[in-house]
């Protein structure tokens, strides 16, 4: 039985570019367990942090042994750019597709959805507190 998990992962920035976080919230399909990453990355675009977020939910999956993935995200422009719907023409957003791309060849099964924000928020308020984390410090 393969292991599977779901990634509903959100980044942003205050300001474009501006002080930036990023937040996953990840599930266990079989268990039902979750887990959760944030953290704040410095000053950076909301683009960039929609693909860090992303990179930071893969790489938890791939060590609590996932198998397949599917990742939510409210970024249409990320979610079309990896269907390979839009080109990437951005240097430092090719970069991070990069570094998405060869992450995702180590699933068996992969697949990126674009979701409402609305369908996002528990995601989007990891992003929230790691900035106002950083910012209060």
């Amino acid at each position: 039985m393969t292991h599977a998990f779901t990634i509903h992962s959100d980044g942003g920035a205050r300001g474009n570019p501006g002080h930036a976080g990023i937040g996953a919230v990840i599930q266990d399909t079989q268990t039902g367990d979750r887990y959760f990453v944030k953290k704040y990355i410095g000053c950076t675009t909301n683009n960039q942090a929609e693909y860090r977020a992303l990179l930071a939910g893969l790489e938890k999956t791939l060590e609590l042994g996932a198998q397949e993935v599917r990742c939510y995200l409210d970024s249409e422009l990320v979610v079309k750019q990896l269907n390979r719907e839009y080109r990437v023409k951005d240097p430092d957003l090719s970069k991070l597709f990069i570094q998405v791309w060869n992450l995702s060849a180590l699933f068996k099964k992969i697949s990126f959805h674009h979701v409402r924000r609305e369908q996002n928020k528990a995601a989007d308020k990891l992003v929230n507190e790691a900035i106002d984390e950083a910012l209060n410090m």
